[in-house]
Parts: structure tokens; sequence; C-alpha cells
């Protein structure tokens, strides 16, 4: 058994002696094995470079000392890694996990870079009392998600010329771009409302301020490249059948009390279908036509998007947009990991969406069509 560096007499208070121990360091272990520091530091951080009988006597000296293990900045500056890949997000963690679908990126980011033996540290895009996180904590990389490119956080990453990921953000010259197929998905959920028979539609979409408007009276563009791919899907459809329908939206990224507000004016005078940004949208207009006693899909059809795993549980089951979360945080990942390995990655990456037609939509009228069979009977 190995003794540990004796203790360091202190003077103390009233004379008493205040006794502490010396920290143990990679001297320490190497004068108590008998090798250089250099073979002790190669021990923990070049292991292939020692016999395996030459590292356990220096591990198994390490332990019996109470070595607390090399110091990470020291680690990471003599391996020019720090083994860390941040995520930037536009809202605070809080705020941001609000949504299974983000949770689920997150946590399909996270699988995929320990897999590869990387940590995962989460940034909000804004800082607080003079910190901005992405400017100042040590990272390898950083996948930024759904973050606008004018962002603090975006700037630091690139001053700082960190390998930059960017996923369902505006697409800047010489960053990777992994999303998905917005347009079509958003169109085949247009598309299925049409085929139903709907003409009275209503559109409820974040990052767009609009007022029970039509599209010729409210400014359509907006600055959230995903909500402006499903907008484009779900206007060709419309489009094509003629159906002109009213845009119900706030200038926030999600939910919020102007939302409500509009959407309760919607359903002053309800449409027979509404197309919704997000399932949690669509579940707030389900919510309040409940309230007002408007019957789902009997008098108002509902279409969410990204199949959040609550869509198939409500009731009636939530008829929506399906997005591949684990595909997508998983390409996220390899597309850093390659930049990381100073491989070429794919510049721009789109990810299947599809249609799934549960129970919360029908054909227009079908209240009607179901007391009249009920009467029959």
């Amino acid at each position: 058994m190995l003794t540990p560096a004796g203790p360091i007499p202190l003077s103390g208070t009233m004379g008493e002696e205040v006794v502490g121990v010396a920290r143990v360091t990679l001297k320490t272990i190497a004068e108590h094995v008998g090798v250089s520091r250099m073979t002790v530091s190669n021990a923990f951080s070049r292991p292939d470079q020692l016999s395996e009988d030459l590292r356990t006597r220096i591990l198994t000296a390490a332990e019996e000392l109470g070595y607390a293990g090399p110091d990470p900045a020291a680690r990471a500056l003599a391996r020019g890694r720090t083994g860390v890949i941040g995520m930037v997000l536009t809202n605070s963690p809080r705020d941001a996990f609000t949504d299974d679908v983000a949770v689920g990126f997150v946590r399909a980011v996270a699988g995929s870079l320990a897999d590869a033996g990387y940590s995962l540290v989460l940034l909000h895009a804004s800082g607080k009392n003079g910190v901005v996180p992405a400017r100042d904590i040590a990272m390898d990389g950083a996948i930024v998600y759904s973050c606008a490119p004018a962002t603090a956080a975006f700037a630091a990453l690139r001053e700082r010329h960190l390998p930059i990921v960017n996923v369902e953000g505006a697409p800047l010259p010489g960053v990777p771009d992994i999303g998905i197929d917005n347009a079509t998905g958003a169109y085949q959920a247009a598309q299925h409302l049409v085929d139903l028979g709907h003409t009275r539609i209503a559109i409820v979409v974040s990052a767009l301020d609009a007022d029970n408007s039509s599209p010729s009276e409210a400014a359509v563009d907006t600055a959230s490249p995903t909500i402006a791919g499903r907008m484009d899907g779900w206007m060709r459809a419309l489009g094509q059948a003629d159906i002109v329908p009213t845009l119900v939206g706030t200038p926030a990224l999600g939910i919020d009390d102007i939302l409500r507000e509009r959407i309760d004016r919607m359903l002053d005078d309800p449409p027979t279908a509404v197309l919704a940004f997000s399932d949690l949208a669509a579940l707030e207009v389900m919510e309040r036509a409940k309230a007002r006693g408007i019957l789902v899909p009997e008098q108002l059809s509902v279409v969410g998007f990204d199949d959040n795993p609550l869509a198939a549980r409500v009731s009636p089951a939530l008829t929506t947009v399906r997005q591949d979360i684990d595909a997508k945080g998983d390409a996220a990942a390899q597309a850093l990991l390659s930049l990381l390995r100073e491989e070429e990655a794919t510049s721009s990456q789109r990810l299947p969406t599809a249609l799934v037609i549960r129970a919360s939509t029908a054909q227009p009228g079908a209240a009607g069509r179901s007391e009249k069979t009920s009467s029959r009977t």
C-alpha cells in the first residue's frame, strides 16, 4: 500500500496546528512509481504509448494516492479538444422543453454524440450579466437549433471559427444545414382537407402577425425558415383549389396570449377546418373549440404538424405531419462530427415528412350527417 503525501502544518488561531493534505499531482505519482511525469500523463491521455502492465501500476498508484485525475482545462489544452459540443437554443432550456419535439431532438443529438465520445452542453441564445455562453464556454463545435442568424450566439460562434451545424434555421454560406421537408408535409396536410371537401379553412401559425386576416391583408413573409416552408406548402395546395384561407398568427415563435385571443376570435365564426403550425397549436385549437361546444371533427377538422407523442394519445387522435426526430438529431450530430474530423459535410440535408391521418379530420358537415343517421335508426 502506498502512503499519501504527508500533512502540511499550517498556523492556526491561538497556536493550534491545522493539518491539511498536500494535493496529489502527476509528479507525486511519478515519484512513487519511479517513472517520469510524462509517462504518468500518457497513462491517462495516451494509453497506447504504454505497456498494459505499466499503465496498470500507474493507475493503481493514482487510485491509492487519491489522485482526482488530470485538470480538465489543462488536458483540453494539451489535446486541443474539450470533448464538449454546445447546442444553442432560441429560448432558455426551460422554455424550449415545453415541446416533446425539442426534447426528442436534444435526446437524439446527445445519444449520437455520446457514442462518439462527446458530451452535450445546452446554451441559450442571449446572455445575462455580460455572459454569452456561445462566446465564453469551451467547446469543440456547436449545433444551432432553430435560431435566427442575427442572434448574438450565432455571431459569437462564427467569430470563434468553431465548426457549426445549423438545424431548421436560415441557410448560411459554408454552414451545413439540417432540416425537414416542411413544404411537402404542409402541402399534404392542406391537400388532405381539400380532398375531404373543406373550403373554409384557417391557418394557425407563429412568427406571423395576422389577426383573422386574408393573405392579401397580412404580411405573409416570416423570419422563421420553418414557418416559411410550411406556409409555402399550405398556400400552394389551397391556391390550386382556389381556396383563400384565413390567417391566425402571432409575432412570437410559439403559443402566447396573442395567439390564444386570436384563436378565440376565429372560433366566434369558425371555419370547417384548421391547419396548425404544430401539434401543440392544434391541441390549443381543439381545447378552445371544446370549451365552445364545437365538435372535432364533426364541426371542425384539425391538422397539426410534428407528430408529437401527444398527438396519438388525445381524443380524438390528431391528424398530423410526422417528422423523424431521431433521424434529424442523428443527422445534425453526424454532420458536426464530420466537420470535427475535417471531412466535408453535406451542405444541406432535408429529411422526409409524412401525413398521418387520424380521427381529428372528417368531411365538412359530418355532424349533420351523423344526426340524420341517428334519427333513421
